[in-house]
């Protein structure tokens, strides 16, 4: 029997995310049957005392067949209106699913906008928090029915990841039709599936697919590593297998790929900067406000601006560059672009404040100090016969 996994079996915050093509009939629909099967185990580990989480995608999926598209459609309005109705038909399976057990569910929509700012991060992990100590399961989904190009999380691996940390989970879950992370094509003889990977090293030489050929989802392996690495790096361990597993992955049996966690728990909204936010501008910094940003830890100052570029206000994420235009951070600036151009170079005014600050590029170490020059001391060596011609 496989040895079980103890970072699975003692967590006691879950955040388990399924992929549309896990939850809908190849026609668009939602699969009443696969929801339920879903659902059963989550109820499983919710009776164990364990808190669940649901980052759950199929919302334009599900609006699919009521709107008669045959499709998913390529253009945002329609994306949009597929949400509309499909998030309401979600929802209300879950709810009629969850039911069958004595549980609730509360929905919770959120867009990469709503939580990139400090103010909002606080309010969305309120909110979830509060849900999970009513004892109701949190439903989370990104909030496709108004979310824009510029304010989309791109895919529900990444939200899942974020949340994740946001909830401050013990357990990130990420279910598909994929049973783990293989070394190649999974469809190709000879392909393994790899049962653990502990870092970056473990990737090496790994053929990682793009999204799938379901045709109702966004994402693929490569959305599914790049979450793993966002919970992983934040302490966060990840299991990656098919939707079909959920019960084993749960139970802490050896099934797809766990991730282990490779970094400590960073600070909360640094994660969200980091990975959620769309820049809307770019500051050019001299090398001197690079080093305070990157080694120092802030505050950048006007003084250490030498561009500004794009139109942004007050509170907006930017990124910040040094002179050779490489992007070493990202931070929410407290001055609009209108107000900071006439001004740069020149005022010792805060621009990003230190805890609104996520460097994105390794600090450079420091010179090395240049050694004191060493004096040449000369030393003259009489012969014997002058210091006897001495008296």
């Amino acid at each position: 029997m496989p040895w079980p996994r103890p970072d699975v079996l003692g967590a006691r915050r879950i955040v388990v995310k399924v992929g549309s093509s896990s939850l809908t009939t190849a026609a668009g629909g939602l699969d009443s049957d696969r929801v339920d099967a879903l659902v059963d185990v989550l109820a499983r580990t919710r009776a164990a005392g364990v808190e669940v989480v649901l980052v759950s995608s199929g919302a334009i999926a599900a609006g699919l067949a009521p709107l008669g598209l045959d499709e998913r459609p390529r253009d945002l309005a329609r994306q949009q209106a597929a949400a509309c109705v499909g998030q309401g038909l979600l929802v209300a399976r879950y709810t009629a699913s969850f039911a069958r057990h004595g549980l609730r569910v509360g929905q919770v929509l959120l867009t990469a906008d709503d939580v990139s700012r400090r103010a909002h991060y606080r309010n969305a992990y309120r909110a979830l928090a509060q849900v999970l100590t009513m004892g109701a399961v949190p439903v989370v989904n990104e909030n496709d029915t108004v979310a824009t190009a510029e304010i989309r999380f791109g895919d529900n691996d990444r939200l899942a990841a974020l949340v994740a940390h946001l909830v401050h989970a013990d357990l990130l879950v990420l279910l598909s039709d994929v049973d783990g992370l293989y070394d190649g094509d999974p469809r190709r003889p000879g392909s393994r599936r790899l049962s653990d990977v502990r870092g970056r090293q473990d990737l090496e030489g790994v053929e990682i697919g793009s999204a799938g050929s379901s045709g109702v989802g966004t994402g693929g392996m490569v959305t599914k590593v790049e979450a793993a690495r966002i919970a992983t790096d934040a302490g966060v361990p990840v299991v990656l297998t098919a939707a079909r597993h959920a019960g084993d992955a749960l139970a802490g049996r050896e099934t797809g790929t766990f991730f282990h966690r490779t970094g400590e728990r960073s600070a909360d909204h640094l994660l969200w900067l980091e990975h959620a936010s769309s820049p809307r501008g770019v500051l050019r910094l001299d090398a001197h406000a690079v080093a305070t940003v990157t080694r120092r830890g802030g505050p950048l100052t006007v003084a250490g601006v030498t561009r500004v570029e794009g139109d942004f206000v007050a509170g907006d994420p930017v990124e910040l560059l040094d002179e050779e235009g490489r992007v070493v951070a990202r931070g929410l600036t407290s001055i609009g672009a209108r107000e900071l151009a006439p001004l740069r170079g020149r005022s010792t005014r805060e621009v990003v404040h230190p805890d609104d600050l996520a460097p994105l590029a390794r600090p450079a170490a420091p010179p090395p100090p240049v050694p004191a020059p060493t004096a040449r001391i000369r030393i003259r060596v009489r012969p014997a016969r002058e210091y006897a011609a001495r008296p």
